[in-house]
């Protein structure tokens, strides 16, 4: 699967390939990830990406051409190519979306910046938009990053352990029951017995409470829904 980064700053993404789990994905070719700059296909002479927002209003707006022609050099190589754009006014990006866009073969994230994307890119191009919370960034990457990697974690092979996609929060309607490591005690603080007897239909029946305590504690709204 192949992700592209259409955004203005890729060096605030390229890190993020460097290390850890994501790296060996990409070392491995279980995924590819490259980035596209606007600014490399702006006809602007002075190599503008954006411009004061017609109408008037505050900040300045990323133009369409740039972006239309960025996406036009992506479709050359891949025509079935899915775009997201991130913005606050995308729908709520969810667990289910994850492992629904893992099966897809190329993703396109537009990041904007200043005052956003002029709409006319949006509405052409865009086959989904996302929003990762009820609030403001500075620019699209963070978001970006943010759900490449939920959906990456979802590719086969990513992953070394298939069963650590199994039980987690938000496949069901509860959040993941607490967990606990060696040693069995530390300050003074132990933990549930059962989780020690080695009856695994206890065990099962033990998470399954402390999930919908968890839920109910943290994620109420959740919790209503049980």
């Amino acid at each position: 699967m192949k992700f592209s980064f259409l955004t203005l700053f890729p060096s605030l993404i390229e890190g993020y390939f460097s290390d850890s789990i994501l790296k060996r994905a990409i070392e491995r070719d279980f995924m590819e990830v490259d980035y596209i700059n606007p600014r490399d296909y702006t006809t602007n002479k002075h190599g503008k990406v954006d411009s004061p927002m017609i109408g008037g209003g505050a900040g300045m707006l990323m133009t369409p051409q740039p972006l239309f022609d960025s996406i036009k050099a992506i479709r050359k190589d891949c025509n079935n190519v899915h775009v997201i754009v991130v913005t606050p006014v995308g729908k709520p990006f969810k667990q289910s979306d994850a492992k629904r866009l893992a099966k897809k073969e190329h993703i396109v994230f537009v990041s904007g910046r200043y005052e956003g994307i002029d709409e006319r890119f949006i509405e052409e191009e865009a086959d989904e938009l996302f929003s990762i919370g009820d609030f403001i960034l500075t620019g699209g990457e963070l978001a970006s990053l943010v759900m490449c990697d939920s959906i990456a974690r979802n590719i086969d092979g990513v992953l070394g352990n298939v069963d650590s996609l199994t039980v987690e929060s938000f496949d069901s309607s509860m959040l993941e029951a607490p967990s606990f490591s060696k040693p069995k005690i530390y300050n003074e603080i132990g933990v549930p017995s059962e989780l020690l007897k080695g009856n695994h239909a206890k065990i099962s029946d033990l998470k399954n409470a402390m999930a919908k305590c968890k839920t109910k504690y943290f994620r109420p709204d959740m919790h209503k829904q049980l």
